[in-house]
This record gives structure tokens, sequence and C-alpha cells, in this order.
């Protein structure tokens, strides 16, 4: 739920993210798991119902926020909040899930983490360093922003999460933008692999959203390493070869390198509750814009809306 050093966003923790490894050996298993083999008119349906999301949880991972010293990037920050005002100017509500708080905080002392400890209380420093960019950010746009930090207890307690629901809706309401992270400073197992995008999937589960947009460092699922490996191949949709993809997945993840496991598991936890799940790469010009028009980008999960697809 956190952050890369921040969340173990192995997305963000390690520069290969949500790309998938392969050997020559599991070249048959990312054939099988080309999108020719899942029903066209099922993959335009989704990106549709995508394009027509009233309520949209964007997660954006360390690698979205910060430089190649973990830095956060205000550039990067910028071109993230232009993207979301492109939603918001189309009449869409937005909540924000952000990782960056170590990163932020690295920056911040110029100091770097190596405990578990030590990266708890940089996200202290970070957070409020991240929150202030934000601020400054979305007033370029008279947009205002709330802070929620989250553990999981809270997603966990019935009554807790009610609490943080009823609260976002009166955000959404008052037109302000929910800024989600992980509570970094009395929690541990986020600052290791993926809690943002197990965060994130619950969000959208629990307010009732319409689409969950995971933003990283690259396009989004491969074949293989896009970054090392010539012959990776994007693979558009994810729905009756779930089986597949999740194959090549469990074969190239390690504790180590496992980001787009949890990017992935999320973008299917949302899809089994009948919405669309997406991840895509944050660079990419006009990103959430053109998710908007309906445009192929990134590799969606189509929704299963209860039918076992697999």
């Amino acid at each position: 739920m956190s952050d890369g050093a921040d969340s173990g966003d192995a997305d963000d923790a390690v520069a290969t993210d949500t790309a998938v490894t392969t050997d020559t050996a599991t070249a048959a298993d990312a054939d099988a798991a080309d999108t020719a083999a899942l029903d066209a008119e099922a993959i335009t349906a989704a990106r549709q119902q995508a394009a027509a999301a009233d309520r949209v949880v964007v997660k954006a991972g360390t690698n979205s926020l910060t430089d190649d010293e973990s830095n956060l990037s205000l550039s990067k920050l910028h071109k993230l909040v232009d993207d979301i005002t492109d939603l918001r100017d189309r009449g869409k509500q937005v909540v924000l899930v952000s990782s960056g708080a170590v990163g932020a905080g690295i920056g911040r002392i110029g100091y770097e983490s190596d405990t578990i400890e030590e990266s708890q209380a940089l996200s202290t420093i970070g957070q409020s360093q991240l929150m202030t960019a934000y601020s400054e950010s979305f007033a370029r746009y008279d947009t205002k922003v709330a802070q929620i930090l989250l553990t999981q207890h809270d997603l966990d307690n019935p009554d807790r999460f009610t609490n943080i629901r009823n609260t976002i809706e009166t955000l959404l309401e008052w037109g302000v933008v929910p800024i989600i992270n992980e509570n970094d400073a009395i929690a541990t197992e986020e600052l290791r692999i993926g809690d943002n995008d197990r965060l994130s999937s619950s969000v959208a589960i629990g307010i009732d959203g319409d689409l969950l947009v995971t933003l990283t460092d690259v396009g989004g699922v491969y074949t293989g390493n896009p970054k090392t490996d010539a012959n990776a191949e994007l693979i558009d949709a994810v729905g009756a070869n779930y089986d597949e993809v999740q194959a090549i997945v469990d074969e190239s993840s390690t504790e180590s390198f496992g980001g787009i496991q949890t990017k992935v598991e999320g973008a299917r936890r949302v899809s089994e509750h009948g919405l669309p799940g997406i991840i895509a790469a944050s660079t990419e010009p006009d990103v959430l814009a053109r998710i908007a028009d309906g445009e192929t980008v990134g590799t969606i999960f189509l929704p299963i809306n209860g039918v076992d697809n697999e």
C-alpha cells in the first residue's frame, strides 16, 4: 500500500516494474496469453466501460513520481495532476492512491534508508512534502486536496471502513480530490511489495468505483521486460487468458521482483467485481484522457461480472 522504498511497490522499487520477464521456455505461454484468443467485442466493450466510468481510482507508483535518485520529481507529479484534471474536467470523480512518501523523504533530507524503521521515519518526513507538492500542483487548477492515511486494519474493520467511505463521499461531493496512502509510520508490511496495489483495489471496490487505473513506468503487462527484451510484447487485454498471464507472472517474479504480481492481482480483483482494471504507463501523453476516450491504452482486465472467465 505505500511506496517503492516506501511501499515496496516493486513496480517502483525496481526498474523492471510492471514488466513481466520470461525466457524462451515460456514463449509458448506468452503466445497462449496473446489477446487474439480473446473476444474482440468483449475487449471493445471493456474499453467503452472504462471510458464511461464516472468514479475513477488512480494509483500512482513511486517510479511514476520520483527521479532516478528516488527523489520526488515535480515534473512527474505535475503531469499526474494534469492527467487527473483531464478526467475531472469531463465531470468524473477521481480518488488518487499515491506512493512516493519515502522517496520524497529521501529527497528532503538526503538520506537513504537501510532498515524498515528508517523507511518509516523517512515516510513521515516525505508525506508532508508529498502533500505540499500535490496541494500546490492542484492549486494551478483551483482544486483542493485531502490526505487520507490508512492501514490494513482500517480496511478489515467494517465500521472503520464505513467511516472512510463516508469521508471520501463527502470530499467528492465538495469537489476535493482525496489522496490516499498507507500510514507507513505505524505499519511495516506495506514497505515491502506492492501494498498500494492492494489498497487501491480495496478502495475501488469499497467506494463503488467504476474503474481502477494503475499507473507505472512501463506500458502495461508484457510477455517480457521491455527494457531488456527487444521481443517483449504488450498484452493488450486479460480475460479468459488470465491463467496463462498469471503463469508468466508467477514464473518470473521473486520477492524482490514481484511488483507486477500485485498489480495483476489488484486489476484482477476489481475485474471480479465487475470493474475494468487498466495497467498503463504514467509517461504516456494524456494517458487518462485517452482511456476516457476509449482508446487502447496499456493492459485492460476485462470485467468478469460474476462469471468464471478463466
